[in-house]
């Protein structure tokens, strides 16, 4: 199994730094292995047909990867680091935590849509590398567990919640509504959308809000009939 980091790679040959151009050469091939991954799963897929996809020769594969293993647990790490990248990123500069949800939610959806494989990869991951799995769900929930905490010490997030389950839920509910959204949803031609529906958006912000906010609602004073009776007399 491959150690989880996301510091730049060492070639597993050598054991030294990749140089820029290997950089390159390694990423090639984990956007090969994206797509025969997702078009084959983990066990039709092979190094050949990874090298031949990414258009280098077999040899060189074993600069980068020493087995379709490795390099399997290494694009779980890649799509995990570039799919919290990119809800990192819609969510910069969000006025309050709702904002905050909404666009986090929304770079989800779009990388989702952009690399459908992140679900089948992240699937099988159950069964190839259970470790990997474990890890992808865990340093999302990490970052997402902080951004509530914070919020919650701001007043944006009610304090009975435990921010730890709710980010939990979100993520599940996150991965649920993309998967009938965005995989399942298609046209009449059986294209995937390129963007999830903003209704749904809407409708998932909407949850998150009344989920999420202090009730800042006040139980009304009870009024018995006889003090409805003195007062309309």
């Amino acid at each position: 199994m491959i150690t989880p980091t996301e510091d730049p790679p060492v070639s597993p040959a050598t054991g030294r730094p990749l140089t820029k151009r290997g950089q390159l050469t390694r990423r090639r091939l984990l956007e090969a292995a994206e797509q025969v991954f997702a078009d084959l799963g983990y066990h039709e897929a092979s190094i050949v047909k990874i090298t031949e996809h990414a258009g280098v020769a077999l040899g060189t594969f074993y600069l980068y990867f020493d087995s379709k293993q490795s390099i399997f647990e290494a694009l779980v790490v890649d799509l995990n680091s570039r799919v919290r990248h990119s809800m990192s990123e819609a969510m910069a500069g969000a006025a309050d935590r709702i904002e905050a949800e909404r666009r986090g939610f929304e770079g989800f959806f779009r990388f989702t849509a952009q690399h459908p494989a992140l679900y089948r990869v992240v699937r099988e991951a159950e069964f190839v590398s259970p470790a990997m799995l474990k890890l992808h769900y865990e340093r999302i929930v990490d970052g997402y567990r902080a951004g509530l905490a914070a919020a919650q010490r701001d007043g944006e997030v009610a304090s009975e919640l435990d921010t730890e389950v709710v980010a939990w839920a979100l993520m599940g509910a996150g991965e649920l509504i993309g998967m009938r959204y965005l995989l399942w949803e298609t046209d009449a031609e059986g294209r995937p959308p390129a963007e999830i529906d903003p209704a749904v958006l809407d409708g998932m912000t909407a949850f998150i809000t009344r989920a999420l906010r202090p009730d800042t609602t006040t139980s009304p004073t009870t009024t018995s009939p006889t003090t409805k009776e003195g007062a309309a007399g």
